[in-house]
């Protein structure tokens, strides 16, 4: 018997939801898993997720907690017997082997959406998904472009990177939509979304949370409590990374790529999908601290981002100082974006496919024996194992995203440039004769040719 969560809520029958081992939402949305309709109950109030240690319930936002014990909480491991509450629903967890109260299942709002493949229609028929896919592309950037003017590429290449799994950094000069692109996504997708802005007295605490002593009024009794910080969110904007301490930006690296934080020896997951963008200054470089090469490696795209063109931006001048505003609408869910994002992964390609990347990532290390000479002169180190998998991973979502799923070496070549440039290593012969890593990348594709397997290879 599977692990099963009950659930009371006044004037509807109980309700018994078997637990699939996938993530749930609990709140007041009515697409949530869990629909608590209670003015208290935030639109995502609390979700439920399995780790190693087994299941948890935690609270989105630490000034809405859960209740359990008639004291106020964050985040509560569950066992056999568990109760809580969020607002007027009452919950209680049953272990696997526990036989609950009633063990049928009413139809009800707490059906949670199918996630697993046999299950998610999503997952069981890929060409219809495909479609529906590229459909939804087509919607979200229609959203984006009712308030972002421009920058039609740099919204294609978070989007690739957002299916994909993956992170971006944005590297641009200050004013050019980045903050309101993040934001606007979120809300086409309705994420929730939290902006830090990095500075140089900025502490790992102030991004993953701290532990803080609390006092029970009626025992005085105390214990610690773990406080969220903003880095619990589905999509993080960290504005201006490159301006805190190496100390700070690393609290983001198991975040990044293990999708929790650990505190006082506790790991603690994060909320499903989870989506970093950064931005970075490339201009005024004075007081900041370069990312090291680990925290870029994290980073599945690094996005430039450019002026506008002259329509564009007169567009922009015009537009934006009216006393007007924007309303987007919301195309997908996450429960619908975690299946896509799933699709890519299952998305098949070719060995012909494969061997080219492999290639490609190879060719930019300067110390391989077949090592070409302009790679030889100007490459102090290349790319790792990572950026093969990010190449096959954008080209994947790529291919979804317009519609197809057959993924070609056409896709690799549409984001080698965003997926290599933040992992060439220039030396110092290259940037004395004004070579960049852009420069190479693009060489390296001309030079690179594709598996001729009729020549063996």
């Amino acid at each position: 018997m599977p692990e099963l969560l009950i659930i009371r809520q006044p004037e509807q029958p109980k309700s018994v939801l078997a637990l699939n081992g996938e993530p749930l939402i609990i709140g007041s949305d009515p697409l949530s898993h869990v629909v608590v309709a209670d003015p208290a109950v935030l639109p995502h109030h609390a979700y439920l997720a399995r780790d190693e240690a087994g299941w948890h319930v935690s609270a989105y936002d630490a000034a809405a907690p859960l209740n359990s014990g008639n004291r106020p909480i964050t985040d509560l491991p569950l066992e056999n017997g568990t109760r809580f509450s969020i607002g007027n629903a009452q919950f209680e967890f049953a272990a696997e082997g526990a036989a609950p109260e009633s063990p049928a299942v009413p139809e009800s709002r707490a059906t949670p959406e199918p996630r697993h493949e046999g299950e998610d229609p999503i997952l069981d028929n890929p060409e219809a998904s495909v479609a529906q896919l590229h459909e939804a592309m087509k919607r979200i950037r229609g959203q984006m472009a009712r308030v972002v003017i421009g920058q039609a590429d740099v919204v294609n290449q978070i989007l690739v990177a957002l299916f994909g799994r993956g992170h971006c950094l944005l590297v641009g000069t200050p004013g050019l939509a980045k903050t309101l692109m993040a934001r606007t996504l979120a809300e086409s997708l309705e994420l929730q979304c939290k902006r830090v802005q990095f500075t140089p007295d900025l502490m790992p605490a102030d991004i993953t949370g701290t532990q803080v002593l609390e006092q029970d009024p009626a025992t005085s009794a105390r214990h610690f409590r773990f406080k969220q910080g903003p880095i619990f969110t589905n999509l993080l904007l960290a504005d201006e990374i490159n301006r805190t301490p190496p100390k700070t930006q690393a609290a983001l690296l198991e975040a990044m790529q293990e999708r929790r934080v650990t505190i006082s020896g506790e790991s603690y997951d994060l909320p499903r999908p989870f989506f970093v963008i950064a931005t970075q200054n490339p201009i005024e470089q004075e007081g900041t601290y370069p990312l090291p090469e680990a925290q870029l490696d994290r980073f599945m795209f690094s996005v430039r981002v450019g002026y506008p063109n002259a329509a564009e931006e007169e567009r922009i001048i015009m537009e934006t100082t009216q006393d007007a505003s924007q309303e987007v609408d919301r195309v997908l869910g996450a429960a619908p974006l975690l299946s896509f994002q799933h699709l890519v992964r299952k998305t098949p390609v070719s060995r012909h496919v494969g061997a080219y990347v492999t290639r490609l990532v190879r060719a930019t290390r300067p110390d391989a024996p077949d090592a070409l000479d302009f790679v030889k002169n100007w490459v102090r180190w290349g790319a790792g194992p990572r950026a093969g998998q990010y190449l096959i991973l954008a080209a994947k979502s790529h291919a979804l995203l317009q519609g197809r799923l057959n993924v070609s070496c056409d896709d690799v070549r549409s984001y080698v440039l965003p997926v290599l440039r933040h992992r060439v290593l220039c030396n110092f012969a290259a940037a004395s004769e004004g070579v960049d890593s852009d420069e190479i990348v693009r060489r390296l594709v001309e030079a690179v040719p594709e598996p001729d397997y009729a020549k063996g290879d």
